[in-house]
């Protein structure tokens, strides 16, 4: 059975994003080229996307760019990776998404999550927004989650946990900036 991993960028004090969706923070400190290898590991386990609609319209538009105008980017081979993998975009107003690889999909979260999951193929990806990873969270759907916890506190933000919830811890890495990937399973 194929698993359902989120990964996401944490600040210190426990927001993915400001509160507007700012994501500026993230490039705050120094750069470490060991994350985007961790990152596009992670990726290759994958041969899907899910997305919430808030954030896809920014999500596409980023790789697509990347991978079609900065062929000597370092983002280049995971651009590669975003473009070519089949994105499921979800949503209860919108029915049509421009994007390779893109489609809209209006149903029943857990219900398609399941059924995903039943599928023959690698495992799911999900890399937010904050309100849509909260709605995944809270209906226990995600398999693993990867937290890189970034070295820098921003005050106040978006939140994906809405309530109290166990996880066990199943490996640590530190890299040279100060940022640690956490990989937790739910209990």
């Amino acid at each position: 059975m194929r698993k359902l991993k989120l990964q996401v960028q944490m600040s210190l004090d426990g927001f993915v994003a400001g509160p507007n969706g700012e994501l500026d923070w993230i490039w705050i400190g120094k750069r470490d080229e060991a994350i985007l290898q961790r990152v596009i590991e992670l990726a290759d386990t994958c041969d899907t996307i899910l997305l919430g609609r808030k954030m896809t319209r920014g999500f596409i538009d980023h790789w697509e760019n990347v991978l079609d105008n900065q062929p000597t980017s370092v983002e280049q081979p995971l651009a590669q990776q975003m473009v070519g993998m089949r994105k499921l975009v979800f949503s209860r107003s919108q029915t049509t998404i421009t994007g390779r690889n893109a489609e809209m999909q209006n149903g029943d979260l857990a219900t398609v999550v399941h059924a995903l999951k039943k599928q023959q193929g690698k495992d799911i990806m999900v890399y937010g927004g904050a309100t849509f990873v909260s709605s995944l969270i809270s209906q226990n759907l995600v398999d693993e989650y990867y937290i890189f916890r970034r070295p820098v506190a921003i005050g106040s933000g978006l939140s994906i946990f809405e309530k109290q919830k166990p996880f066990e811890l199943e490996s640590s890495v530190t890299y040279k900036n100060g940022t640690l990937l956490n990989k937790y399973l739910p209990v």
